[in-house]
């Protein structure tokens, strides 16, 4: 399934208007981040395996400033760098991210984080 969210399209498991997904649904989750690999938005990992045809790759830590991280409340793409360093609330709405993502960073991002 795919939606567009502000403008990207969001592929994923039941994606819904803010990004929220089957495996992550909580009033926090409101996310996508852009793959490297293939250049699509997905709202978690899992969504990522569940439906594309590649395996998934890692944002170098040379690609920090790449804008790579979508808020699903207002549509603000963040760079990496940016994501990482927003304590879990997005910089331009001030919508609280799911500070538990930070768990999965690694499979996102090259660290150290």
């Amino acid at each position: 399934m795919e939606r567009d969210v502000h403008g990207h399209r969001v592929r994923g498991v039941d994606v819904g208007p803010e990004t929220r997904c089957a495996h992550y649904d909580s009033e926090r989750d409101v996310v996508a981040v852009r793959f490297r690999c293939c250049g699509e938005h997905f709202p978690c990992f899992r969504c990522h395996d569940a439906v594309a045809d590649h395996d998934r790759e890692r944002w170098s830590r040379d690609d920090r400033s790449v804008e790579a991280v979508l808020c699903g409340v207002c549509g603000t793409e963040l760079a990496i760098s940016t994501y990482l360093d927003c304590g879990s609330t997005c910089p331009s709405c001030g919508t609280a991210f799911n500070p538990g993502c930070a768990d999965h960073y690694d499979l996102y991002f090259e660290g150290p984080h």
